[in-house]
């Protein structure tokens, strides 16, 4: 099955802020999981720059605790304390900052001195093991160091519906008792991330889009919706950003318009989940990340689909994602098939040739990137403040350094105002400069230009669309 499979692929392998204000059918993160391509391969600086010339904004990675931290660390809240192994994760969130790609960090697997020798799925023996990691992980990729690059995103856990990342799910009786479990693991390391990085993002869940729900044959999984009321029911209070849902069809070669029996989850039944979703967390408009979907590919996966269905089950499934006002993220899992990994679902195949769904993938993703961004402000409001992303002046400039700008308005063709300024660069790779001398009008929609440059760095250009309501 996938989840032992991309069990076996991280074992082997690993022993070597929220969209601008608008809605998620505008704009949303858009990119690749690919760990074995970008964090390990020899050619992960072309994987990485091919991620970037398909308009990802985003990569997710896998931070294997038990990996990161064979040997129980003596500071264990210390980003640099001696035990800790990052290496590899440095670089790939150095490389992915050159490129302007935001990093999504999924927090996962307990080293056996944290959980008397069991596997990395079993729960830590104290909580505050786990919560340390996190911190010392958000505080690294916080942006206070120099040359450890501000990390926005993270989530908690891999798949913890299923037995393949978190166990037990079940009690000796039968009873489900993973969500409690989980909202342990949740609750500490949000905590942890917080303290480490006020300002990172966090998204619980990660759920598979299928379970169970009862003990039989073969890995033990309970049902994404069954999985999250009861994570809602032991977590209390504890706020979080968003929650991580998997959405594949299954099997997974059906089509992003799969109906399937709830309480699984897959794209069609986001309505009724995110319904469910408020009322157990007694909040409304939860965020959704989709930070896993992906179809694999014949001949690599008998099972798969074609390269002709996959080509056309990426625009879909992106198209059905972004027009859900909740959907903020989606990742595609993966972007080339390698060696590295048995998941046959790259829009590259293993020589690097692309099949007929890259295209396809580069030309679903561009309008949707949140670097240039939209947002709703009220009519008669005066000028405006907008976010600037420049991520990859982080990776040549410290933060505080001077990011001069020139904003051009326009409503349709017509230039209706231009204003010259500075502004420091944020610790989050950003600039928030007001549009001065613009008052939004309502039902209007004014496109916003804006070219940065720093003494150190070449221009650039972003493109910010207001809308009047």
């Amino acid at each position: 099955m996938r989840f032992i499979v991309r069990l076996l692929v991280l074992a082997c392998l690993a022993a070597t802020v929220l969209a601008p204000a608008a809605a998620a059918a505008d704009r949303m993160w858009v990119g690749f999981h690919d760990d074995p391509m970008f964090r390990w391969d020899g050619t992960r600086l072309d994987a990485l720059d091919r991620a970037r010339s398909n308009n990802a904004s985003i990569l997710r990675t896998i931070v294997d605790w038990s990996k990161v931290a064979p040997d129980r660390p003596a500071e264990a809240t210390d980003p640099f304390d001696p035990a800790y192994q990052f290496g590899d994760v440095d670089e790939f969130v150095r490389n992915a900052q050159q490129r302007g790609l935001e990093v999504l960090i999924t927090l996962w697997g307990t080293p056996g001195w944290a959980n008397g020798g069991q596997k990395p799925q079993a729960m830590p023996s104290n909580l505050a093991d786990f919560q340390n990691f996190a911190r010392a992980v958000a505080s690294r990729y916080s942006g206070r160091y120099a040359g450890y690059p501000y990390v926005r995103f993270f989530t908690i856990w891999n798949e913890s519906n299923l037995a393949t990342f978190l166990v037990p799910q079940f009690n000796a009786s039968g009873k489900i008792v993973s969500p409690a479990n989980y909202a342990k693991l949740a609750r500490s390391g949000i905590a942890g991330i917080k303290a480490g990085n006020r300002s990172a993002l966090v998204a619980i869940g990660e759920t598979s889009s299928n379970g169970r729900d009862k003990k039989s044959k073969g890995t033990d999984t309970v049902a994404p919706a069954t999985f999250m009321k009861g994570v809602a029911k032991a977590l209390g209070k504890v706020r979080f950003d968003a929650w991580a849902q998997h959405p594949y069809p299954f099997p997974v070669n059906q089509k992003p318009t799969q109906l399937v029996r709830y309480p699984n989850v897959t794209l069609k039944s986001f309505p009724r989940f995110e319904k469910d979703l408020d009322a157990a967390f007694k909040r409304k408009n939860i965020p959704i990340w989709i930070t896993e979907y992906g179809n694999e590919t014949k001949p690599g996966e008998p099972k798969g689909v074609t390269e002709a269905q996959q080509a056309a089950y990426i625009p879909q499934a992106i198209a059905m994602a972004s027009k859900d006002p909740r959907v903020q993220m989606f990742i595609w899992f993966v972007m080339q098939d390698s060696p590295g990994s048995l998941w046959q679902s790259g829009i590259y195949r293993q020589d690097a040739t692309p099949k007929r769904a890259q295209p396809r993938f580069a030309r679903a993703a561009a309008p949707l990137d949140p670097v240039n961004g939209k947002m709703t402000v009220r009519g008669g409001t005066k000028n405006p403040k907008i976010t600037v992303y420049l991520r990859e002046y982080c990776a040549n400039n410290p933060v505080g350094a001077t990011v001069g700008y020139t904003i051009r308005s326009y409503l349709k063709t017509k230039l209706v105002q231009v204003s010259q300024g500075a502004a420091p660069l944020g610790i989050d790779c950003t600039v928030k400069p007001r549009v001065a001398k613009l008052t939004v009008a309502k039902k209007k929609t004014y496109r916003v230009t804006v070219t940065a440059n720093t003494a150190t760095t070449a221009e650039v250009l972003r493109t910010i669309t207001i809308v009047g309501k």
